[in-house]
């Protein structure tokens, strides 16, 4: 079992480590997230592992560029 994810008003560990400017809202719980430019992801961590247990280990990121 895992644990439950902290409250939506606490950052994801991502954020913390990413300038200030990379950090936005995640695209499920809009947590503070690294969001934007390179290592940025639309999802945070406890939304990514939610997804994963739900559509399986192949889910992952996909770049929209070109």
């Amino acid at each position: 079992m895992t644990t439950p994810p902290p409250p939506v008003t606490e950052p994801d560990p991502s954020a913390l480590t990413c300038p200030g400017d990379k950090a936005g809202p995640c695209a499920v719980c809009r947590r503070k997230t690294h969001r934007y430019g390179p290592g940025g992801r639309p999802l945070c961590a406890w939304c990514m592992s939610a997804a994963r247990d739900r559509w399986g280990p192949g889910v992952h990121y996909d770049s929209a560029r070109p």
